[in-house]
């Protein structure tokens, strides 16, 4: 067994939890003979030991030779994901589905076509009830199949039925993957942009979206297209900053598992998407009330057991909870508050049980700078944004690798260290300068960070009032409010105008009387 191969046994072991172990352990003993579960016995090591270790397995387990090593590997992997495939098929209506097409080949082949046909005629109107629109056509081929090929006399003109069906459903999936291919390359382009950068970035991204954009209106999809419809719309809008049609695409999203409720059980990882574009949109768009009925919609998912029913949809719900709680202290300023929450996702990255990837663990480090920087602690914001400057997979991100080095130079200039600042403004102009990264704000704190060491101290507060006069007329222009986006520059400059925190600045601003 290859070593990727192996590492991916040892990784399955240690996910799974202390009900799945036990559930595997009947399920060999049941079907195995005492004699014949050697690969029991390495299961038992590996997941003692939680590595591979082959000198130690032969030391410890004698009965198993060297030659047998990779095939009992091998074999073991197998053996726990039937062991998993049966734990899990209560849960998982597809898995059902997919186990009724097993049946019906298994009968199809014996012969007996009528109980093949009956079988998969329940499985396509759960397939077409639930919006399984792949395992539908797969389930309508089969029966294709086996009206084709035999007299089954089982329903009076149901081979022209049946290729209506077929059409249908085909034409269905056809419509799901433009909208669901559109959905995944936006998204695609947004790990590598981040948000459009300037108007060639706008024109780009335009450009791309409707020339890409399917022909087809919303009311001609079923539930499954619908919601990419919404999930492409809301991507460009993000990339744009559009963040009110962001909202609006994704309250539709959310208001279609509103209309049917049921299938929050069936597609849940595409209802905590939508819930989590929902919020990032209200977010954006300061609109504080509507974001904690949102987030609290969401904490209801997250108290719904049956709901997260599995790593996955655990793991996705404390993603997205932790980015949106984060996201409040931002928007009510109580980034010390915030800090309480901080070891406890560190430990969470660190042992990672979800399997989060760099780019979301680079997003929390960012966060978790940002609510540091918040509080006043400038030491502990340098730590984190160097774990993003620094980091093992470059490729992620632009935007918020070249947002680090801004924040990482103002928190170096709050801890009074000006040569570093000014040693380190030139490697940061020229790491933006090569991704084509400079707007007109950073071009503004760059020249402001360069005069810091010939300005009086008496005289700073005057130039922290000028800076923030020429960048307050950004934060509207659709071209230049990207930074804002990443750091409230504006509620620093005014800390340190007023001489008081960034927190308490951020706090009063929110508890200032809102528009009705």
């Amino acid at each position: 067994m290859a070593k990727q191969r192996t590492d991916d046994l040892v990784q399955l072991i240690n996910s799974l939890s202390r009900a799945e172990k036990r559930h595997f352990r009947l399920f060999v003993r049941r079907n195995q003979t005492n004699d014949d579960i050697l690969f029991l016995q390495l299961f038992d090591f590996l997941e003692k030991y939680n590595q591979y270790n082959e000198e130690l397995i032969l030391k410890k387990l004698p009965d198993i030779k060297k030659r047998q090593l990779s095939n009992l590997k091998a074999h073991l992997y197998k053996q726990l994901l039937t062991s998993l495939r049966l734990l899990s098929k209560q849960e998982n209506e597809d898995i059902q589905i997919r186990e009724s097409i097993d049946y019906a080949r298994v009968l199809y082949n014996k012969g007996l076509y009528l109980q093949s046909l009956s079988i998969l005629d329940k499985a396509r109107q759960k397939a077409l009830q639930l919006n399984f629109s792949a395992l539908l056509v797969e389930i309508l081929d089969f029966e294709k199949h086996i009206e084709s090929q035999y007299i089954t006399r089982s329903i009076e003109g149901r081979a022209e039925e049946l290729a209506n069906e077929v059409d249908s459903a085909t034409l269905g999936i056809s419509r799901n993957n433009r909208y669901s291919n559109l959905a995944l390359k936006l998204y695609g382009l947004y790990l590598k942009l981040g948000y459009a950068r300037n108007e060639k970035d706008f024109a780009y991204v335009r450009h791309f979206f409707y020339a890409n954009l399917p022909d087809i209106e919303f009311k001609q999809l079923d539930f499954i297209g619908k919601l990419h419809y919404c999930a492409a719309f809301c991507w460009y809008n993000h990339i744009v900053q559009d963040f009110r049609m962001s909202y609006k695409y994704a309250r539709m999203w959310v208001d279609l598992y509103d209309a049917a409720p049921e299938m929050r059980y069936v597609h849940t990882t595409l209802y905590l998407k939508g819930l989590h574009n929902l919020l990032n949109a209200l977010y954006h768009a300061l609109d504080y009330p509507r974001f904690v009925d949102a987030l609290q919609a969401l904490e209801r998912a997250g108290a719904d057991t049956q709901l997260l029913h599995t790593t996955n949809t655990e793991g996705l719900y404390h993603l997205f909870w932790y980015i949106h709680t984060i996201n409040r202290h931002y928007l009510e300023g109580t980034f010390s508050e915030g800090l309480s929450m901080v070891p406890q996702l560190v430990a969470l990255i660190e042992s990672n049980p979800y399997y989060w990837d760099d780019h979301r663990v680079m997003l929390f480090y960012y966060k978790i700078a940002s609510l540091y920087f918040g509080s006043g602690d400038y030491g502990q914001t340098i730590h984190y944004l160097n774990l993003i400057i620094n980091p093992k997979n470059p490729d992620y991100r632009g935007d918020i690798q070249a947002f680090a080095r801004i924040l990482n130079l103002i928190a170096h200039f709050e801890l009074g260290n000006e040569i570093l600042v000014e040693y380190q403004i030139k490697s940061v102009y020229r790491f933006l300068s090569k991704i084509e990264d400079l707007q007109a704000v950073q071009k503004e704190i760059f020249k402001f960070l360069r005069k810091i060491p010939v300005i009086r101290e008496e005289a700073l507060p005057k130039e922290f009032a000028l800076l923030r006069k020429k960048l307050l007329p950004y934060q509207n222009d659709p071209y230049e409010k990207r930074p804002f986006l990443y750091l409230d520059i504006i509620s620093w400059l005014e800390s340190k105008i007023q001489g008081r925190s960034v927190q308490d600045i951020v706090r009063e601003k929110f508890l200032q009387p809102r528009n009705p």
